[in-house]
């Protein structure tokens, strides 16, 4: 809490989400949508989960930074986020990258995005910035980061995952000392370095950051100035901070937010196909490590006004049907056989076919007598009858994007290239 005022840190903070990355591992699913946009659990999208974070922290002021395809990005910030009332020292922002500073200049790295819109965050003043990715899948109460950033007397506060040593060589990996001060930062490093006492463990970040507004003005305007610079926070800005001032980690495990039904920090990057099936997948468990049914810790995101889902004929072979699964509203599951998948909404599956392990984006059409197994399908393709998927790999491979385990990405144009 703010001794000085009486209430929590979240309120004096703004929440800046960095959204506008490709997502290139996605392929196609990201051809026409920036990878915060993509489709998640059901009803929501990616960058739901760093924006819901914000709002039950208690933060009231957020920007979101767009730049790649952002389109589908901005048009589900317009419908879901716009309930922040200025009256009620709320706001939200979207930025997209709009040559502000100079009309040959875009985005040119994350910390540039920041800089580029000083303007427009020292208009709120706020005491405290909270940059994030919008791209992860997790649960987080930013309050705590932000009481220990303001407690070590940081000049920047990193958020860290504990990470097999020899998985973090794709991360930002810190170097701490037994205080948790950050002695080192190196950027997707050959060789990670170990936790202290741990040297199985190391501590890799997580693209979220906190800093005292005044404090990273003063970086990003010298970072802005230095011509060698890519104007990136994990390259350029935390590394100099670590050198020069007082950098300190933040442990996720000290933050996650855990409902009674959830034994472990939840974190996810769905940066692959592979990932992101997997990640869709487990929510149909039992008991799936991301309660997305916590009232505490709600979802928030753009709620579409649908009728209920429908399941009908009731034949042998006929049968509509879903079985440990997910399925939102306005689908119609006419005849169909569903196990262990997730329809968003508007998903139609017809008679006699069968999903088994599917992840249908919404408004998709599933032809009668199909069968498809380990499948993302992208939103709107329509599915000819009697197509089968999961068979055999040597045709899947062909026809759709196949991972080395055998999930499908199948999109409209791969259908389109069958006929």
């Amino acid at each position: 809490m703010d001794q000085r005022k009486g209430q929590p840190l979240a309120r004096d903070a703004m929440a800046y989400v960095l959204a506008g990355g490709r997502g290139s591992r996605l392929f196609e699913m990201t051809d026409a949508r920036a990878k915060p946009a993509v489709y998640f659990g059901g009803k929501s999208r990616i960058i739901d989960f760093a924006l819901s974070n914000a709002i039950n922290s208690g933060i009231r002021r957020i920007g979101v930074a767009t730049q790649y395809k952002a389109h589908s990005l901005i048009r589900h910030l317009q419908r879901g986020w716009n309930f922040l009332r200025p009256e009620r020292n709320e706001s939200f922002d979207i930025l997209p990258a709009s040559q502000r500073i100079s009309e040959f200049q875009w985005y040119e790295g994350t910390a540039d995005a920041v800089f580029q819109n000083i303007d427009i965050i020292e208009s709120y003043g706020v005491e405290y910035m909270v940059i994030l990715a919008g791209d992860h899948i997790y649960k987080m109460d930013y309050e705590l980061i932000l009481q220990q950033h303001v407690d070590a007397g940081a000049d920047v506060t990193v958020a860290c995952l504990e990470v097999p040593r020899l998985e973090a060589v794709g991360f930002g990996v810190m170097h701490v000392d037994a205080k948790d001060r950050i002695v080192d930062f190196v950027e997707k490093p050959a060789d990670p370095p170990a936790m202290p006492g741990n040297p199985e463990v190391s501590l890799a970040s997580m693209g979220i950051y906190v800093f005292q507004t005044k404090r990273l003005f003063e970086e990003l305007r010298r970072d802005a100035a230095d011509p060698n610079s890519s104007h990136d926070f994990g390259k350029d800005i935390i590394p100099h901070l670590v050198k020069t001032g007082k950098a300190v980690a933040h442990r996720f495990s000290d933050s996650c937010v855990r409902s009674s039904y959830e034994s472990s920090s939840y974190w996810r990057d769905v940066g692959t196909v592979e990932a992101y099936w997997a990640a869709n997948i487990d929510l149909t468990d039992v008991v799936p490590q991301l309660d997305l049914y916590d009232r505490s810790w709600p979802l928030w995101t753009y709620s579409e006004i649908t009728p209920p889902a429908k399941f009908v004929h009731d034949i042998d072979g006929r049968r509509g049907s879903a079985v440990a699964s997910l399925v939102s509203g306005d689908c119609i599951v006419s005849g169909a056989s569903i196990h262990r998948s997730l329809l968003f909404t508007g998903v139609r599956a017809h008679s006699f076919a069968m999903l088994d392990e599917a992840v249908v984006l919404p408004h998709v059409h599933v032809g009668r007598g199909s069968r498809l197994r380990k499948v993302v399908i992208d939103r709107g393709v329509v599915i000819p009858d009697s197509l089968v998927v999961g068979d055999d790999p040597v045709i899947d491979a062909h026809r759709f994007r196949r991972t080395d385990s055998g999930v499908c990405l199948i999109t409209q144009s791969m259908i389109d290239k069958l006929t």
